[in-house]
């Protein structure tokens, strides 16, 4: 952006009353960071970019000293945004730096990396997110549960009553939602007590992963500012379904025209779009550890009962037409990938998604897509034959990344190795925790 430009950028921002730019990353872990900085210094952080210790921040790699030990955000001028929610304030996306070069364990940089190979190949990838998350409220005694008490449902979804009661909360959430540019399509009560679904419309990869992030912030706002917690915790409730991250997916060529879509095709997908599945599928192990990172991601990724009836789960890794059992759901032309969940690091998770994708479509080696047309859940109650599933934990699927050489190739060495350092600490943490359920078991019992 030109200094002319951006001055006109800083005009209007002033004249929106806009004193301060909050400039945001996000960690490896997937968490939004930042600071806040003067209006006035927006050139030197657009230039030069808003400056942090390295080591303080998850997964970069940085050293404690010399020239790489500084983090430096460089604002992207095109997201800045003033944030209804907090008067006075811009909201900026930051790419990270480190020694004047992009940094190789900045996830937003990983995604940018896959995508300027689409663009070598004049194609787009076009993203819908759909979160799900639950709203939470802290006991006296410090513990979270479901915020609305009368949310008891056997069956919620689609619950008006539920809507009504916290109607001011996902009103504040549209308001400011809609002011924020999101192209928003429905609220809706999921099926869980105290679980919710916003649906905005789709966007390129990139601008659909800054969006998300900017939802996350927006969403934790309102909910503290109505006394609640916003929560993308996977599985908060044992006997109910868990909150995912789906990935609705497509490519457009220079032309517009889509790629993956062929109306007399199978599933109705092209060959393109039926290799793009096929390496969604062979590497599905692999982006487990990126789409589903935490020990609780994989209490959602299980074969478990659901006081609805169903826990919409996707565990096999096969693809359907318009099929929810599956872990990949083809639906007018596009795929909906089922895997990720509101944990993820979502700049990370869509880097790995496409370059599985990406490898499934340039390497013929790679294995057709299993197709299934029946009803997974119905197959496993009658001992019917399934295709393979996925990891059943943490430390299986942080095993496959580590083996899966064409992944961590496209991803990058470093990236990976921080993430998997992190995500094994994570692991052998979990293992050493002594739980409530171990203790009713247990304590008593020797």
């Amino acid at each position: 952006m030109s200094l002319s430009s951006l001055d006109t950028q800083m005009h209007t921002l002033r004249q929106q009353g806009i004193h301060s730019v909050m400039t945001t990353f996000t960690d490896l872990l997937g968490a939004p960071k930042g600071k806040l900085v003067p209006l006035e210094a927006l050139p030197d952080v657009v230039a030069i970019g808003a400056g942090f210790a390295g080591p303080s921040i998850w997964g970069t790699g940085l050293p404690r000293m010399g020239e790489r030990s500084e983090y430096f955000g460089r604002v992207v001028p095109e997201s800045l945004r003033p944030l209804p929610w907090l008067p006075g304030v811009a909201h900026a996306v930051c790419d990270g730096f480190a020694g004047g070069q992009p940094l190789d364990t900045c996830s937003r940089q990983v995604l940018r990396r896959q995508l300027a190979r689409l663009r070598e190949r004049g194609w787009t990838l076009w993203v819908g997110i759909e979160p799900e998350f639950f709203l939470l409220h802290r006991g006296a005694d410090g513990r979270l549960g479901v915020a609305d008490s009368e949310d008891r449902l056997d069956k919620p979804s689609y619950d008006l009553q539920a809507i009504v009661r916290n109607h001011a909360l996902l009103d504040d959430m549209r308001r400011h939602l809609v002011a924020l540019g999101f192209g928003l399509q429905q609220m809706d009560h999921e099926d869980a007590c105290g679980q919710y679904e916003i649906n905005y419309r789709h966007d390129e990869a990139m601008a659909a992963a800054d969006r998300f992030q900017l939802f996350k912030l927006t969403a934790h706002a309102v909910a503290a500012q109505h006394g609640l917690v916003y929560s993308g915790m996977p599985k908060p409730l044992a006997r109910a379904p868990g909150s995912g991250l789906h990935f609705h997916l497509s490519l457009t060529g220079a032309d517009a025209q889509a790629l993956m879509a062929d109306p007399a095709g199978p599933l109705g997908l092209s060959p393109a779009g039926q290799r793009f599945a096929a390496g969604l599928l062979h590497h599905a192990d692999a982006l487990a550890a990126v789409c589903a990172p935490t020990v609780n991601s994989y209490k959602r990724l299980a074969v478990s009962e659901s006081a609805s009836g169903t826990t919409w789960s996707p565990v096999w890794k096969a693809v359907g037409d318009n099929n929810r059992t599956c872990l990949l759901r083809a639906v007018a032309g596009r795929l909906e990938w089922r895997l990720p969940d509101p944990s993820c690091n979502v700049y990370l998770a869509l880097a790995a998604t496409l370059a599985a994708g990406l490898h499934g479509i340039d390497d013929p080696t790679v294995p057709g897509p299993t197709v299934r047309d029946d009803d997974l859940y119905a197959c496993h109650a009658q001992g019917g034959t399934l295709p393979p599933r996925l990891p059943r934990d943490l430390g299986a699927a942080l095993d496959a990344l580590a083996l899966d050489r064409p992944l961590v190739d496209a991803l990058g060495e470093t990236v990976c190795g921080q993430f998997l350092a992190l995500k094994r600490a994570e692991w052998a943490q979990w293992h050493a925790h002594v739980s409530d359920w171990e203790w009713q078991r247990y304590a008593a019992a020797g």
